[in-house]
C-alpha cells in the first residue's frame, strides 16, 4: 500500500502541474480528474497509516502530499472561477479576465506552500496571518465587485485544496 500512496500523490502533483504548465482549457476534465485521483490518494492514505509506515516513506508522501498542494492548487482555482461564473469567460474586466489581480498565479502558489506548511507544523493559527498578508497587499484592488469576487473565490477554492492535501499528509502521520 505505501507504494501505492506514493504512486498516487505523486500523479495528483505531475497532474496539477501539467494542467498549470498547458494552460487547461476543460475546466470539469481538470477538476474532475484531480479530484479523483485526490480522491485514491486519500484512501491510500488512510490505509498507509493503518500499516504504521515510517521513516523515508512517510516523508516522502508528506513530501509529495505538499507538491500536490503546490502544482495542483492553480487548475482547480482556475476550474471554480470559470464554474462560478462561465458567462463572464474572456469578457475584459469580468471576474474570469487575466488582467485582473495579475499575479495571482505564483501568490497561489506562495500561498498554498504556506498553507500547507503552516497546517504540517501544527499551527493552523498561521493560516489567519496568511490570508491577512494577502488580503492586506491586494486592499487596494479589490474594489471592483469583480476583482473582490475573483480574490474570494480564487483564495478558498485555492485554500480549501492546500489544506485538504496537507490533511492527506496529517493522514500519513498517523
Amino acid at each position: 500500500m505505501t507504494a501505492a500512496a506514493l504512486v498516487l500523490l505523486g500523479l495528483v502533483a505531475l497532474a496539477g502541474l501539467a494542467l498549470t504548465v498547458r494552460g487547461e482549457q476543460r475546466p470539469v476534465a481538470s477538476i474532475g480528474a484531480l479530484a479523483l485521483v485526490g480522491a485514491l490518494a486519500v484512501g491510500a492514505a488512510f490505509a498507509w497509516a493503518e500499516d504504521g509506515v515510517g521513516g523515508v516513506a512517510l516523508q516522502g508522501g508528506v513530501v509529495l502530499a505538499v507538491l500536490a498542494a503546490i502544482t495542483g492548487g492553480s487548475p482547480v482555482a482556475t476550474s471554480v472561477l470559470n464554474a462560478a461564473d462561465p458567462a463572464a469567460a474572456g469578457v475584459s474586466g469580468g471576474p474570469q479576465d487575466p488582467d485582473i489581480l495579475r499575479g495571482g498565479a505564483w501568490i497561489g502558489v506562495l500561498e498554498r506552500g504556506a498553507i500547507a506548511a503552516t497546517l504540517l507544523a501544527g499551527w493552523p493559527e498561521g493560516l489567519a496571518v496568511i490570508l491577512a498578508v494577502k488580503g492586506l497587499g491586494r486592499f487596494s484592488e479589490l474594489r471592483t465587485p469583480a476583482a473582490a469576487e475573483r480574490f474570494i473565490v480564487g483564495t478558498l477554492a485555492s485554500g480549501l485544496w492546500a489544506a485538504a492535501c496537507a490533511g492527506v499528509a496529517v493522514l500519513l502521520r498517523g
